[in-house]
């Protein structure tokens, strides 16, 4: 299996944004919500698929889709937001279900390593670097709003604009990664280099650091392994991140 260097550049890409915007979602105690909230893309993949459309175009609408429903049920009846995405989720994977069969739905769940063309490879960089930006250049409000929301209110902070670009940045982040982990494993390199780097850093800064040094091995793992085993890349770039979980455990975790 040869490698495309365009696939590994946007790979790359993708996981150093999954790495930052990861360590936002597990310290707003996103975990599992994260995860379930990469399923919203499977009946997007599901109509493109059905209408010969690019599937990844489909995944990307209906994450923004579920994103705007999501941030809109949370905003109006204040239930957490593990449940509304719990609610969501399950329905996405219900109708999802239905619409995609067979060797499709197992692309889709897992993912691959298909060839990427320049100008996915372009627009895919581009969309990371944006993901990227954004979780920098807002990392003080979101730090202030996680704290507590009043508080960000009267410094100025518009909390639920900023709650929804957050959740806007994640869609776009999984958008990014199914091609290569596909819906059932995006979540997982969002949630796990986070946790991880949690357990070790003693800082945000190093918290960012670390995170996004154990999202790039992880995926840089999956993709060199997967060629050399004939593999899919995503399940061995999430046990390759699972490794470094799991070897974290005996440190102690800072406060």
């Amino acid at each position: 299996m040869t490698l495309d260097p365009g696939g590994l550049g946007l790979e790359l890409a993708m996981a150093v944004a999954a790495g930052l915007v990861g360590c936002f979602a597990v310290l707003r105690r996103m975990t599992l919500a994260a995860d379930a909230m990469s399923h919203v893309a499977l009946p997007g993949i599901g109509l493109a698929l059905l209408f010969r459309l690019q599937p990844l175009l489909g995944a990307l609408a209906t994450l923004l889709l579920g994103t705007l429903l999501i941030w809109g049920i949370e905003r109006r009846t204040r239930l957490p937001i593990d449940t509304v995405v719990g609610v969501v989720f399950s329905a996405a994977l219900a109708v999802g279900s239905l619409l995609t069969s067979g060797e499709e739905l197992i692309d889709a769940l897992f993912g691959g390593a298909g060839k990427v063309s320049g100008l996915q490879s372009a627009l895919g960089a581009a969309a990371a670097l944006a993901v990227i930006a954004f979780v920098l250049a807002s990392r003080d409000r979101l730090v202030v709003s996680l704290i507590s929301p009043d508080i960000a209110r009267t410094s100025g902070i518009r909390v639920a604009a900023l709650d929804l670009a957050f959740l806007v940045a994640f869609s776009l982040t999984v958008a990014l990664g199914l091609r290569f982990l596909g819906v059932l494993l995006m979540g997982s390199l969002i949630i796990i280099p986070a946790a991880t780097a949690k357990r070790l850093a003693g800082s945000l800064r190093s918290m960012f650091a670390i995170s996004v040094a154990i999202a790039v091995a992880s995926a840089t793992a999956g993709t060199f392994l997967g060629a050399a085993l004939h593999r899919p890349p995503g399940p061995i770039a999430i046990l390759v991140a699972s490794a470094f979980f799991l070897v974290s455990l005996p440190r102690r975790r800072r406060a």
